[in-house]
């Protein structure tokens, strides 16, 4: 586990299924897990630092180690509703739609393209800590599988076999997301597939779009 920014909390684990390391997210103020596998500190340090109500899914594939955390502390699970088809009975997830206010104050903002429910998680600190700010510093956008970081550590696309019949068209879609995004106030970049990009993810994802 480490304290990337004030109040948020970042960490890597290898998926059992994937067999590759993916990222999650703890928002500590607002005791909100983003796309969560458990820490290798494990609930304990949770139960300490908390402990989470909370859990948000960029979308319906990163469940995760989600159902483990309702049954110890009762989080409420949720991911936009066009991703719901997907869970299993037992798998208590809720919706949301895009534009909603979630738990913490983050904000829902509409990626799709990739998948119906893809969303982008903005975390308005800021906002929350009573600054009135314009620029965003204390902001993050978190991204699931929109972009990821490649073995050079740049900004990319998932390959192109994970994306559908039309790579390129896919691509061209969410460049044109990114570039909506970045218009948002945010300066830091936490990402589900990649280390997260601090100080300069707004800068990073606007020049990836462009």
């Amino acid at each position: 586990m480490k304290q990337i920014l004030p109040g948020i909390w970042h960490w890597s684990r290898i998926h059992e299924t994937i067999r590759i390391p993916v990222h999650s997210y703890y928002v500590q103020d607002a005791r909100v897990l983003i796309d969560p596998m458990l820490p290798e500190e494990g609930l304990e340090w949770l139960r300490k630092h908390g402990p989470p109500t909370d859990v948000l899914l960029t979308n319906r594939h990163h469940f995760r180690h989600s159902a483990k955390l309702q049954q110890t502390f009762g989080v409420a699970v949720r991911c936009h509703r066009a991703g719901l088809h997907e869970f299993k009975a037992g798998q208590k997830v809720e919706p949301f739609d895009f534009g909603d206010e979630l738990p913490g104050g983050i904000l829902a903002l509409e990626v799709g393209v990739l998948c119906p429910e893809e969303t982008a998680l903005l975390i308005r600190r800021e906002e929350r800590e009573g600054r009135t700010g314009a620029a965003g510093d204390g902001n993050a956008l978190a991204l699931g599988d929109a972009v990821i970081r490649n073995e050079e550590g740049a900004l990319d696309f998932v390959p192109d076999q994970y994306i559908g019949d039309d790579p390129e068209g896919v691509k061209r879609g969410l460049k044109a997301v990114f570039r909506r995004l970045v218009e948002e106030p945010f300066k830091h970049l936490l990402l589900a597939h990649g280390e997260p990009v601090l100080g300069d993810g707004r800068s990073a994802l606007k020049r990836f779009a462009t």
